[in-house]
């Protein structure tokens, strides 16, 4: 006999996911007050008065806008090399078999399993034996390690959904490789694609420890951030960076989220 009542969670449970979610997102919160304190100089619990007046003054600052820009700049071109090697690994690996395939698959992930400073100290000792001077690329390689990690896991779960018929029948029509990437393959895997781009985009955007071992002495935003706490000279001005941040952390990643949470089909299955 089936039952109309509706299941509910206990009390208690209801009680500790609250607290789990009011733990974790408690902290951000305060920095979004904290951006709109009218004390320069120190954090008061509650703000003595709110204000508006330091997202005109972080607007007006220079190096917040050099800092912004190259953070932007980095993301943009790690995304993008992450986007061209982390399907080809993809492609390679759920498409074919060869020997080694499994060991070249731990080989591409493994950078995002090591701690940051493994991977930092690692690329600062191969770009001063190899006499490459601190810049932007130098910056963009370190980040691409794991970008191309998340582009990786995205499109090679996607890969494994795509049904093969779909590729057997295109060659049987008579299109070769690349028409059936493009015309095929491309729109099968192109939400799983776009996801790994805006985490991968998300992760370059705030990366800290590697960006401290191949940045030199270029400061994208997420280390100007730190060099400010250590120095501040306007608390506030950080936390209003700060809340862009997270808004532009936030968005790829929900972005993300929605492009991927129905990717469980198997394009073609029924066909």
């Amino acid at each position: 006999m089936r039952s109309d009542r509706s299941t509910s969670a206990p009390p208690g449970l209801k009680i500790a996911a609250a607290g789990g979610l009011l733990f974790l997102h408690l902290p951000i919160m305060l920095i979004f007050l904290y951006a709109f304190t009218t004390e320069e100089k120190s954090y008061q619990f509650p703000p003595p008065g709110l204000t508006l007046q330091w997202f005109a003054v972080t607007w007006n600052r220079p190096d917040v806008w050099e800092a912004l820009s190259l953070s932007v700049r980095v993301a943009s071109i790690a995304t993008a090399i992450a986007l061209v090697l982390g399907t080809l690994c993809a492609a390679a690996v759920s498409q074919t078999r060869f020997f080694g395939r499994e060991t070249i698959s731990l080989l591409v992930i493994l950078p995002i399993a090591l701690p940051g400073i493994i991977t930092g100290i690692a690329l600062r000792s191969a770009f001063s034996m190899a006499d490459i001077p601190f810049s932007i690329w130098t910056i963009v390689l370190g980040h691409a390690t794991f970008c191309v990690v998340v582009v990786y896991n995205n499109a090679v779960a996607r890969f494994r959904r795509v049904s093969g018929s779909l590729v057997e029948a295109s060659m049987d029509l008579g299109a070769n490789g690349l028409q059936t990437f493009r015309h095929v393959i491309l729109p099968n895997i192109s939400t799983a694609l776009l996801a790994g781009g805006m985490l991968a985009f998300a992760l370059s955007f705030d990366e800290v420890i590697v960006t401290t071992f191949t940045g030199g002495q270029q400061s994208t935003l997420p280390i100007w951030m730190l060099q400010e706490l250590i120095r501040p000279r306007q608390r506030p001005v950080t936390n209003v960076v700060a809340m862009v941040v997270v808004l532009v952390t936030f968005l790829p990643i929900l972005a993300a989220y929605y492009l991927t949470r129905d990717g469980d089909q198997i394009a073609g299955s029924g066909k």
